[in-house]
């Protein structure tokens, strides 16, 4: 009798061999014939069940593997050139793997948006995880381009307006839409690229004078593909709203809740209340309500509305206007809480004890009345001793209370040690023309830290309510950091004259006491900046990894379902748990969580990159007329082409571009972060202090460049220039090899 193979023989086989994954290839292999055949499919059909194998084509793969021939999306090169695609088959349950493309010679020109079929091969590199070959291009989504459109002859160029994107595009005569000279214009590719000579763009929109102040972040919308203007449709069915009664809801309107928002807040969904406890096993304790506008029973499942808000996937904010994620006739009225104005919502009613840790709390779908729509500067001048006209009367009866539950609550967050950077956050002033007034940092008040503290608690209390309903929703995940960011902080704190604790489980409390070391001294900064970049990206997901940054093991998003889908997912996750109404999460929407969550991650990080865009741009604009000042600064960054410095006075970034530094060659030592001149042995490296002269601000694009003057109080050496170039590389070359060897040998001995 033939012998049939165990479970692991088999998966270790079609690991082996992903090419010959058939059954026929497995039956092949460990000699099965005949009747045995049954055993072998039995087998199979287990591994499947079991979630070990995934069967597509009558062939069997490890579905947290790329098959060996898949369907990629190319991306946008980096900026060494290097090129990678998205796996547009993966299936697996963790990150998502980064695909190398390895063009051939022989191979056609591909660019950001091509789809291609790749013959894939597994590899353990730093920075991927499978190397591409490409077999053919399948089909190409055409490329945006938003630039200065420059007439020519026949036709003209566009001037892309990205920093990273060099190359003009060429507009034959009958593609210019009417552009004129100097127009800010978005553009498509048009038919393939050429090997040879420029590619071919036709205009599809004229969108003005680009020096124009607005249009700042207009050129940011446009160039990460923003949806900005809302479907006739979408708009008809928000102009249909009428506003919700009590039936069925828990009625609130006698509560004094209160909104606490920036002054120049656009919209208004989260109020909360406290109030010390009067259970008498609760000694000492508060209850705190929180009420979320519910914004489920205006965008339900299926409908226009929902449908745009999911693309969206969230509003985006710019200095100067916002683009919402749901029509104004919701975000800005009937979904936000007004002050004195029945609005409907869903509260959490919470209990902590003395010490600031929650001992229960409930959910209601109720009608709300804000007493107040306060900002935080004017609440925070209340505590302080200088209330207003509007925060006098509310000082003792709901204030107080707020700050005494507060109180509480830093108890708390003192025990669990969330992570603790100090980073100050920018804050662009405009004129009413557009136009940059100020640029300063946004003070940090116990007021936003308090309504931070109570959204933080209403978030857990709905990732806790909806695990315990066994109701599937998104966490809002933050993974800790991958080891390889770990070390390199590690090593950046070692050579501050500071420790990281190694060789057990990271936890927050370990960074925050590194942070607490460097805090005062001049590496403070610079460890704070290596902590962030140290740290994973958040993201949404249906399973619950964890919060590690807050140090939450369950979190979810619910407080800004106006702004966030993700939030108005977990409110329709209430609604079907508590059995509130027929708005509730579908089963549609329940099959399409993954999809969902991998989507508004998405959207999460374009808005992101488009604010940060319209920030460097406004920060170009404010600083074009400095250009020749000098200014102090830190390096922030280190790549192949230069350095980037953190201005002290405004937080701009701007790059002193390695052909700046002299005559000599500088070598990048990507391991190492650093660019060290191969005649004055200058090594220039994140964290020393520099000071820097203006070159060049250019607003359209947000490019500002520097000249190095002195690092370290140290003005700049310069290289001498007379060995020859290849002499230097190698001398350089191989001073690198020996650090690396030393470096080695100093960690061996460290974990000696």
């Amino acid at each position: 009798m033939t012998r049939i193979p165990t479970k692991q023989e088999v998966l270790d086989w079609i690991s082996a061999n992903p090419t010959l994954t058939s059954k026929r290839d497995i039956a092949k292999a460990f000699g099965i014939k005949g009747a045995d055949r049954i055993d072998l499919k039995r087998i199979l059909k287990e591994l499947e069940a079991e979630g070990h194998l995934e069967k597509r084509n009558r062939s069997y793969r490890d579905p947290d593997r790329l098959p060996p021939v898949s369907v990629l999306q190319v991306k946008a090169p980096n900026a060494d050139g290097d090129l990678f695609a998205r796996p547009l088959e993966w299936h697996g349950e963790g990150v998502e793997p980064t695909v190398l493309i390895i063009a051939r010679a022989s191979d056609p020109a591909l660019g950001e948006g091509d789809r291609i079929l790749a013959r894939l091969t597994v590899v353990h590199e730093e920075d991927h995880n499978y190397e591409a070959r490409l077999i053919r291009r399948i089909g190409t989504n055409p490329r945006k381009i938003v630039g200065i459109f420059r007439k020519g002859a026949e036709g003209g160029r566009i001037v892309p307006i990205d920093k990273a994107g060099s190359t003009e595009w060429l507009v034959h005569d009958g593609a210019v839409l009417g552009a004129k000279d100097g127009e800010l214009v978005e553009a498509e590719q048009a038919g393939p690229k050429n090997r040879m000579g420029l590619p071919r763009a036709r205009i599809v929109e004229r969108l003005g004078d680009p020096t124009a102040p607005k249009a700042v972040s207009l050129i940011a919308i446009h160039q990460h593909g923003i949806p900005d203007d809302f479907p006739d449709k979408v708009i008809a069915e928000a102009d249909k709203a009428k506003p919700v009664g009590l039936n069925g809801r828990e009625d609130l309107r006698d509560m004094p809740l209160l909104t606490i928002d920036p002054s120049d807040a656009r919209d208004h969904d989260d109020a909360c209340y406290a109030h010390a406890d009067d259970d008498p096993k609760n000694p000492g304790g508060h209850v705190i309500w929180v009420a979320i506008a519910d914004v489920a029973a205006y965008v339900q499942p299926g409908t226009a509305l929902d449908r745009e808000a999911r693309k969206r996937g969230n509003s985006s904010y710019f200095p100067d206007r916002v683009v919402p994620m749901l029509p104004d006739r919701l975000s800005g009225d009937l979904c936000s809480l007004h002050e004195g104005v029945p609005r409907a919502c869903i509260a959490v009613r919470m209990q902590i004890d003395a010490d600031g840790n929650k001992i229960g709390h409930r959910f209601v779908r109720g009608l709300m009345r804000s007493a107040a729509s306060l900002n935080y500067t004017e609440v925070q001048e209340a505590i302080d001793g200088n209330p207003n006209d509007r925060t006098g009367p509310l000082l003792e009866p709901v204030l107080n209370p707020l700050y005494a539950a507060y109180a509480a609550l830093k108890k708390a967050r003192t025990v669990r040690q969330p992570l603790e950077l100090d980073l100050p956050e920018r804050k662009i002033v405009l004129s009413d023309t557009g136009e940059v007034t100020s640029v300063a940092f946004r003070d940090r008040l116990d007021a936003h830290k308090l309504i931070e503290e109570f959204m933080i608690l209403a978030n857990v209390a709905a990732a806790e309510t909806l695990i315990a309903k066994r109701r599937p929703l998104l966490f809002r995940v933050h993974e800790e950091p991958a080891p390889e960011k770990l070390e390199s902080l590690r090593e950046t704190a070692q050579a501050a004259g500071l420790n990281l604790a190694k060789g057990q489980v990271l936890q927050t409390r370990h960074l925050n006491a590194l942070l607490n070391a460097a805090a005062g001294n001049e590496d403070a900064e610079l460890i704070n900046l290596t902590t962030l970049r140290s740290m994973a990206q958040a993201y949404y997901n249906s399973e619950n990894f964890g919060h590690f940054g807050l140090a939450l093991r369950n979190y979810a998003h619910f407080t800004s379902p106006i702004r966030r889908y993700a939030d108005l997912i977990v409110h329709r996750a209430l609604i079907s748990a508590h059995g509130w109404g027929k708005d509730g999460l579908t089963e549609d929407e329940i099959m399409r969580l993954d999809e969902t969550a991998t989507h508004i991650s998405d959207t999460e990080r374009r808005s992101m990159m488009a604010e940060r865009d319209t920030t460097d741009r406004y920060l170009a604009a404010y600083l074009s007329e400095r250009v020749g000042n000098e200014f102090s600064g830190r390096i922030s960054g280190i790549a192949r082409f230069g350095a980037f410095v953190k201005m002290d006075e405004t937080g701009a970034d701007g790059l002193v571009p390695v052909r700046s530094l002299g005559r000599e060659f500088f070598h990048f030592d990507r391991e190492a972060g650093t660019l060290m001149g191969s005649d004055s042995g200058l090594i220039i490296a994140i964290g020393q202090r520099v000071t820097v002269r203006l070159t060049e601000a250019t607003p359209v694009t947000g490019g500002l460049e520097l000249e190095l003057l002195s690092i370290d109080d140290q003005a700049l050496p310069r290289g001498r220039g007379s060995a020859k170039r290849g002499t230097r590389r190698k001398a350089v070359s191989t001073k690198r090899k020996k650090d690396k060897i030393k470096r080695k040998v100093e960690r061996k001995r460290r974990q000696r």
